[in-house]
């Protein structure tokens, strides 16, 4: 019989579709202090959470986010149906979730050198530790019966994030998360077998 956390891992999904229900402040806050206990780099703890409830802002930051992505689309060749069929349903897809978290990186506790490979082997560290806090998020938000999916696309178009929510500069927006009871149940997608992922020792191994 697997253990909690190894059914919680196996049974998270991805979830788009989300019923109106309000989620408590006090789940909410279960989930998010969950993230505080991730491993960072220098237990420098880079990660930054803003939780958007408020339906006007958040239709705002999908409006803003939508317009820059209209932009890449029609830049790609994507034909002006098509990019009037996305633009909606991404403002849908960020509007009709009851909470947004979106996830920010601040270099301030990382170390800094200065030579520019070590500097950039230090932003990665902090986005790896921003990663592991956001799982601890989605795990936790499973365990309290709460769907979640996240979203990278603040990472493509930052500036419009920082102003919409008042971002520092120095503040990087990394990803968002959609957050609330799931309207669904969606079947759990194909994974790769686990000796196609791991070698023994030596790279192409299987020991």
């Amino acid at each position: 019989m697997p253990s909690i956390i190894f059914r919680t891992i196996r049974d998270r999904r991805s979830m788009r579709r989300y019923l109106s229900t309000e989620v408590s402040n006090s789940v909410l806050q279960r989930v998010l202090d969950a993230a505080r206990w991730a491993p960072s780099a220098h237990n420098a703890q880079p990660w930054r959470f803003i939780v958007v409830k408020h339906l006007n802002v958040k239709r705002r930051l999908a409006e803003a986010m939508a317009s820059e992505w209209n932009k890449d689309l029609h830049k790609d060749g994507t034909l002006p149906e098509e990019c009037e069929r996305l633009i909606k349903a991404s403002i849908k897809r960020f509007t009709n979730p009851p909470i947004l978290i979106v996830a920010c990186l601040t270099m301030n506790g990382m170390d800094k050198y200065p030579d520019e490979r070590r500097q950039e082997a230090e932003y990665v560290m902090a986005i790896q530790s921003v990663a592991a806090a956001i799982q601890n998020i989605l795990l936790a938000a499973h365990a309290e019966g709460l769907g979640t999916c996240w979203f990278c696309a603040p990472l493509f178009c930052p500036e419009v994030v920082r102003e919409t929510l008042g971002i520092p500069k120095d503040i990087r927006p990394q990803l968002l998360i959609t957050l609330g009871y799931p309207a669904e149940r969606p079947k759990a997608p194909p994974r790769k077998p686990l000796e196609s992922l791991v070698y023994q020792n030596r790279w192409g191994c299987s020991g």
